[in-house]
């Protein structure tokens, strides 16, 4: 889709959405929502040697920081901060998701908080976007941002991209919409979004299904809940320390070798997802690897390295005859997230699959 394209469909999304809305982020009686901005490093925490360096290191500015930057907040809500990790999302990890979704939920519980706001690199926001959105237990808002520019940058976006994100979460509308993602005006529902571009600003699409709404400053517009299960609807949990069981993504090309898949399986993975080609295919020498780790009682589900489509049952390969589980519209890393939470309700193949069906 180009550029002018992305924008003619924003501007009809906007045209499309007529709600009207007492005044930007208070509520009837003028009182202001209590957002908590949960910090978790990322690009929008980084900090670069001058303002126009391609370089810089992540989580290298504490939540407070990026709050006083955005002294345009305290028009419309009550902000305080929570650092619960200083990292780059390429290091993000099943222990910190867990720490993370945690806290999320111990503040969401709390009556004087009426949403939260996190930031987080965009190098895995999709996929925490999407673990939260299966296991936070609340309907307040949720929102997900980051940065493709460090705080240090010239014409830096993560300012704007937290005015926006705190914004989404004071907006009662956000409610009961699941875990959102917010950046570069857009808001996206956790599960149908993706990072496409390595630099750009618009790196975020959520292709096929769709964006949630759009923002333009204090003005915000939503256009569609999510389909599938979420939040307080799903039945995974996870409760402070637990481990998570081990899956790896195992991606194919043409050639593809067994021997990754063996490897896996040799070094304790439970599960695994195959970024298939096409419609979720790989080498017959694959395949007879797939069997031998099934065999073994681990679950395979089957994705695709395409950026967009479903994989469904039993085409290119018979998932009934293999044992395997489709991913239907999810991309292998979020096949992996909801393979790693289902695996922690249950080891049967037909009731995996019910949760790719549902989640």
């Amino acid at each position: 889709m180009t550029f002018t394209a992305r924008r003619a469909r924003r501007a009809a999304l906007v045209a499309a959405a007529a709600v009207t809305i007492l005044a930007p982020g208070v509520g009837a009686q003028g009182v202001k929502p209590r957002i908590v901005i949960v910090a978790t490093g990322g690009t929008i925490a980084g900090a670069a040697e001058s303002t126009t360096a391609a370089g810089y290191k992540s989580g290298a500015v504490a939540v407070d920081t990026l709050i006083a930057a955005v002294p345009q907040l305290k028009k419309f809500a009550d902000v305080r901060g929570v650092q619960v990790a200083s990292v780059g999302s390429q290091d993000m990890n099943d222990e910190i998701w867990v720490k993370l979704a945690v806290e999320v939920n111990r503040l969401l519980a709390q009556p004087d908080v009426d949403g939260v706001a996190i930031t987080h690199g965009t190098d895995t926001m999709e996929e925490t976007a999407y673990f939260l959105n299966l296991v936070l237990k609340s309907e307040k808002p949720v929102v997900l941002t980051g940065s493709m520019r460090p705080s240090t940058s010239l014409s830096a976006d993560g300012p704007l991209n937290i005015y926006n994100a705190v914004g989404v979460a004071s907006d009662p509308r956000a409610k009961g919409r699941g875990v959102l993602v917010v950046a570069n005006d857009d808001i996206h529902g956790a599960r149908a979004i993706t990072k496409r571009h390595t630099t750009d600003v618009e790196t975020f699409v959520s292709q096929e299904a769709g964006l949630i709404g759009v923002c333009l400053f204090d003005d915000r517009e939503f256009v569609r809940s999510p389909a599938r299960a979420h939040t307080t609807a799903t039945p995974f949990s996870v409760t402070a320390g637990q481990p998570l069981p081990r899956v790896d993504i195992i991606y194919a090309h043409a050639g593809m070798s067994p021997d990754l898949i063996d490897a896996a399986v040799a070094n304790g993975a439970k599960g695994l997802v195959v970024a298939g080609v096409g419609d979720g295919n790989m080498t017959t020498p694959a395949v007879e690897a797939v069997k031998r780790a099934i065999a073994k009682g681990v679950l395979v589900v089957r994705s695709s390295r395409v950026g967009d489509g479903i994989i469904r049952r039993n085409i290119e390969l018979n998932d009934d005859t293999l044992g395997t589980v489709a991913s239907k519209d999810l991309n292998p890393s979020k096949a992996r997230v909801l393979l790693k939470l289902g695996l922690t309700q249950s080891s049967d193949r037909k009731r995996i699959q019910e949760y790719f069906d549902k989640y």
